[in-house]
């Protein structure tokens, strides 16, 4: 199957939104098998679109569209899929009823003009929409999809995953599709897919790799009949993946860095502190956006200068002796963390991670520690980047990964 995305709305062309949407479902889309040709954006403007339509019709057998299909006039998603296909719009009866009760459950009249987001063709299906007032389009004809869904991304997100995706895996008749991600630290893309080689030639089960900001990501995917039959074919190729990559593999799927660690406190019945000098504190930001976080994490100190730093615990002789940003220092931030807050565990993160301009040749320092139960273990690591947000972010993932570790084997 060949496919083509087509995001909608003039905000995309002035550059006032990033277009995350077609990203996200070329993401969805390559482990079904299903081959991406091309992605299109287009205003909201009704000949345009349906002549971008007319192209997609005559070269792609799948059309995923997103944005337009709102209840203002310049929202042309339907309009324009009703003329390519040659068939008139009229209210559904059923979408009424449930549009009008999504606004009297608000305790506000509906404006009437929202009632064209109740309307059907012929050849269209409706994919519900939970989260918004706009139900998408499923569109079958002549042997072609057209997938028509908000440009809203939590919207569609749920749309696709909940309504289209199992539609066009029925649609292909396999089974099934079973897809694992392995999110990995510590290796780049090009070393990683080396050591990995004899995985990747597979027909089924496939592995790739790609990078993302946190890591390097290897993707196994099955077809099968079942998820059962499909985890299966994949169980030996993610053994032998395990075998390989060790503990640089961190999470996997949905899993972070952050919701490792606090797993792996919350098993060892830690409570965890942070000491951050350069990070603006991101590390115990991140921390906090985990769920359940309140049971293991204390708090963090962020200072901004080697006297304050002396006033939350560092020792001085350290600091006046070695700087903020040294190995010793970072220890002694671990071992603060741990004492002035009355955590089992601290952590100490210190380097240059506001020096922007630094390179893989000439990285700046990073200095990570961590105390557990007055047991300290340290790293030293080089980091690098183009700006002062891209150094402090890979610190953080530095830290944290840091820290699983020192958990895997306390």
């Amino acid at each position: 199957m060949k496919a083509e995305i087509i995001s909608c709305g003039t905000e995309l062309l002035l550059g006032h939104i990033v277009d995350t949407n077609a990203a996200w479902l070329a993401q969805q889309l390559a482990p079904l098998g299903i081959d991406v040709y091309y992605v299109s954006q287009v205003g909201d403007n009704q000949s345009r679109v349906v002549g971008l339509l007319k192209t997609a019709w005559s070269r792609s057998d799948l059309i995923i569209m997103t944005g337009g299909i709102g209840p203002t006039e310049d929202d042309a998603t339907r309009e324009s899929i009703s003329e390519l296909v040659g068939e008139t719009m009229s209210v559904d009866p059923q979408l009424e009823v449930e549009l009008r009760g999504f606004w009297t459950r608000r305790g506000r009249p509906m404006p009437e003009r929202n009632i064209k987001q109740a309307t059907l063709i012929p050849s269209a299906s409706t994919l519900p929409n939970p989260h918004g007032t706009a139900p998408g389009w499923f569109v079958e004809k002549d042997g072609r999809i057209i997938v028509a869904m908000p440009g809203v991304p939590h919207e569609m997100y749920r749309m696709w995953k909940d309504q289209a995706e199992p539609k066009i895996v029925r649609r292909l008749g396999a089974g099934v599709i079973h897809t694992r991600i392995h999110k990995v630290l510590g290796l780049g893309e090009s070393q990683v897919e080396e050591m990995i080689d004899e995985l990747i030639h597979g027909t089924n089960p496939t592995a790739a790799t790609y990078a993302k900001s946190d890591g390097i990501y290897v993707r196994v995917s099955a077809k099968a009949a079942s998820i059962e039959a499909a985890d299966g074919l994949m169980a030996p190729v993610e053994a032998r993946l395990n075998e390989i990559l060790g503990e640089h593999i961190y999470a996997l799927d949905d899993d972070t860095l952050v919701t490792v660690c606090t797993r792996l406190l919350k098993e060892r019945g830690h409570r965890l502190a942070v000491f951050e000098f350069n990070t603006g504190g991101l590390v115990a930001s991140q921390i906090t956006d985990a769920s359940g976080i309140a049971d293991v994490f204390i708090g963090g100190i962020v200072p901004f200068s080697a006297a304050m730093m002396k006033q939350f615990g560092v020792d001085a002789t350290t600091v006046d002796a070695h700087g903020p940003v040294s190995m010793k220092t970072a220890r002694a931030m671990a071992t603060a963390a741990r004492h002035v807050l009355g955590a089992d565990v601290g952590l100490g993160i210190s380097g240059t991670t506001g020096a922007e301009g630094t390179t893989r040749q000439n990285p700046g320092s990073l200095y990570l520690a961590v105390d557990i139960s007055g047991n300290v273990r340290s790293e030293e690591g080089g980091i690098f980047g183009t700006t002062a947000a891209q150094l402090k972010a890979r610190a953080a993932l530095a830290a944290l990964d840091f820290l699983r570790k020192q958990l895997l084997h306390s």
